[in-house]
């Protein structure tokens, strides 16, 4: 049974998924800016916070190896480190923002835009 299993399948398998959520967590860094459908805009809230919160750590070899691992893209990576911890010193939580935007013309599906705050 799945009673409170947390598990957003966005792709047909794993490695499927994955890449979408490195893909459109590396677009939310660097654009700022993102319109997606609600649910990768749902999955990938959580694991851009968790990057963004791993950069503001005091050790900055580990976070800086561990972000790198995560993302695989040098622009990303340097834009969380150069220019998003200095702009979330003082906050602890809450970096994105979700705005609904409506239904997709094609299959009506409900598409949002994801933000840093």
């Amino acid at each position: 049974m799945r009673h409170k299993v947390k598990k957003v399948k966005l792709g047909s398998d794993k490695d499927h998924t994955t890449a979408i959520m490195r893909n459109l967590a590396m677009a939310v860094i660097i654009y700022e800016k993102v319109k997606t459908t609600a649910a990768k805009a749902k999955a990938v809230q959580p694991f851009v916070e968790r990057l963004i919160t791993i950069a503001k750590r005091e050790n900055k070899v580990h976070s800086i190896r561990e972000i790198n691992k995560l993302l695989q893209h040098e622009n990303s990576s340097k834009k969380i480190f150069e220019v998003l911890v200095e702009k979330y010193k003082d906050r602890t939580s809450g970096y994105t923002r979700l705005t609904k935007l409506g239904y997709r013309n094609g299959d009506n599906a409900p598409v949002v835009q994801i933000e840093l705050v």
